[in-house]
């Protein structure tokens, strides 16, 4: 009997806060989360290195990303398009 397997696409949403670098923006995506003892609701970030290859992302962009193979030691994202 043969698996099939579905390919997982993992796609965000966030905004981009750098893009000094080379063909690299930074995009930091904010989520809620509720402490499950004191039921405190407090806000997580978290900053993704994202693969813009023409450099037309600019700081206060928010763009719409998916994970990809390594490019390089930390980016493993992609961006697709301005939302």
């Amino acid at each position: 009997m043969t698996e099939v397997r579905k390919k997982i696409i993992r796609k965000f949403t966030g905004l981009v806060v750098a893009d000094k670098m080379d063909k690299t923006v930074v995009v930091k995506i904010d989520r809620r989360v509720e402490n499950k003892k004191y039921h405190k609701k407090f806000l997580v970030t978290k900053r993704y290195k994202c693969h813009d290859p023409k450099n037309e992302y600019k700081i206060g962009d928010k763009v719409e990303f998916i994970g990809c193979r390594p490019l390089s030691k930390e980016k493993r994202w992609r961006v697709i398009s301005k939302v």
